[in-house]
């Protein structure tokens, strides 16, 4: 029955961590909310475009007497603001963002009009939006899928190594290899699909996800080596307190940018409000 306690606690652990990088990742649809004539609408306004094609910006507004304005400019410049009326199509007001290279940003507004009266969304204050290439499914998938089960497997070990069951060194070993062929193998090829290169973190520069990654492969990776001839848990308990903590930040933060006046792929933090 512990086992089984152990078991469920890590899920609850892996799921409640899924769900923080879902409502707190600054690429993740922004959700709005705006009553017009009292009527309440909810959009979700797109922060990560991918491929080579331009941004579609669609909501479904019903009421052919309701527009909409699309305002946009790169990010971060001090370019004037591009304004354009969106287009509607049956009950959907639609826009389009042109197509940036991989890493470029936009930040962009919407304002609603019905008659004489303006509705702007998000309260006025712009969203940013990244580009990025296409990865495809079978590389994007496989890494999503391992990282997160990694870090279930890492709760196991760590939940098992407080209350010393003998068996936390097997799941701390499955750990490291579950996180080195997720975060460490196909983390790269993600990187590299999305954004021409394969590794943005130090030495070589500061993208935050990838140096998480690395900080939470190497706690586990001394875990297992301090664990291989005797146990000293302290260390799996270590390994697995900073694994969810690198999880607990939001997913893409201060993550590749493309220097508007270089062109160049920089780093740049994105604000979590916007």
């Amino acid at each position: 029955m512990k086992v089984v306690f152990y078991w469920i606690l890590a899920v609850l652990i892996t799921f409640s961590a899924i769900i923080y990088q879902r409502k707190t990742g600054p690429t993740y649809d922004k959700k709005v909310k705006i009553s017009i004539d009292n009527q309440p609408h909810e959009f979700k306004l797109i922060r990560s475009h991918g491929g080579t094609t331009d941004c579609k910006i669609e909501l479904t507004v019903p009421g052919q007497n309701i527009g909409g304005v699309l305002s946009y400019k790169k990010y971060p410049t001090n370019d004037n603001w591009t304004v354009v009326e969106m287009n509607r199509q049956n009950d959907n007001l639609i826009g389009f963002l042109p197509n940036l290279p991989p890493a470029g940003k936009y930040e962009y507004k919407i304002t609603l009009k019905k008659g004489d009266q303006e509705f702007m969304l998000n309260e006025g204050k712009p969203v940013i939006i990244r580009f990025k290439g296409d990865v495809p499914a079978w590389v994007l998938a496989p890494h999503v899928i391992l990282m997160f089960f990694a870090m279930f497997l890492g709760n196991v070990a760590g939940i098992m190594a407080i209350f010393r069951h003998k068996k936390y060194r097997v799941y701390g070993t499955l750990t490291v290899v579950f996180l080195f062929i997720g975060g460490m193998i196909l983390g790269p090829l993600v990187q590299n699909y999305a954004f021409g290169e394969y590794w943005a973190g130090v030495p070589f520069a500061w993208d935050l996800t990838d140096n998480k990654t690395l900080l939470a492969f190497i706690f586990w990776l001394l875990a297992f080596f301090m664990n291989r001839k005797e146990e000293r848990p302290v260390y799996t308990i270590v390994a697995s307190i900073v694994m969810l903590i690198v999880y607990l930040i939001p997913h893409s933060m201060y993550g590749s940018q493309l220097d508007p006046e270089t062109g160049k792929i920089i780093q740049g933090w994105i604000q979590l409000y916007l």
